[in-house]
């Protein structure tokens, strides 16, 4: 095979492997678990580096032509005012990587008729995402909110840090565990024993974010 021939293969195997990963992603995917963190525990850079985060995996799947936003909220610092998670996502629907609905408004995700489980909270790639149960534990998703959206105020220092403080994590896998009242929140069921990477991870964790397209 000369250089060429075997520059165009290439081109057409690469481009077969990006179709077959796209191929995963429903074009009106509007929510997903992010597949990964941000390798430094809670520290994702602020609310904006999670926002970058969620964005960039998305473009990753061919779905950087919405406006994705990291479902987070933070405290009131430095003389600025909370922010709310509920008020960053836009307004819905929402759908996950293999089209199904997850909420239709923002009451909607907040109330009991929400759609978020192990088999709908997906990643940007269609894939599920390890819960109770499975090894290692992952169903602890960074949010920093209360049960309506609203910051709970643990947020590792408005997503700073990776040392002291603790964050309120969410579970994905809620809706199919019956072990307690408080583990029922996809978005607020308890605080992160920590903000490393390693204390996320002893949690039940990963590090992993809720991204929903704002618009």
């Amino acid at each position: 095979m000369n250089t060429l021939s075997a520059a165009v293969a290439a081109l057409v195997i690469g481009m077969a492997g990006a179709a077959g990963a796209y191929a995963q992603t429903a074009p009106n995917m509007t929510f997903f678990v992010s597949s990964v963190g941000s390798g430094k525990g809670a520290d994702l850079g602020g609310i904006e580096g999670a926002d970058r985060h969620c964005q960039a995996l998305a473009q990753a799947v061919g779905a950087g032509n919405r406006t994705w936003r990291a479902y987070l909220s933070a405290a009131n610092a430095d003389g600025k005012p909370a922010v709310h998670a509920k008020d960053r996502i836009g307004q819905g629907p929402w759908h996950n990587a293999k089209g199904v609905q997850i909420a239709a408004n923002v009451a909607e995700l907040h109330g009991d008729a929400n759609k978020i489980d192990k088999a709908t909270g997906l990643t940007e790639k269609g894939a599920m995402v390890n819960a109770r149960g499975d090894s290692p534990n992952m169903h602890d998703i960074l949010t920093g909110s209360n049960p309506d959206g609203t910051a709970a105020g643990r947020t590792c220092n408005n997503w700073t840090s990776s040392g002291q403080g603790s964050a309120i994590l969410g579970h994905h896998d809620r809706m199919g565990l019956r072990y307690d009242a408080g583990s029922q929140s996809w978005n607020s069921s308890h605080p992160s024993i920590g903000c490393s990477q390693q204390e996320l991870i002893r949690t039940g964790g990963n590090g992993l974010l809720y991204c929903f397209a704002a618009q």
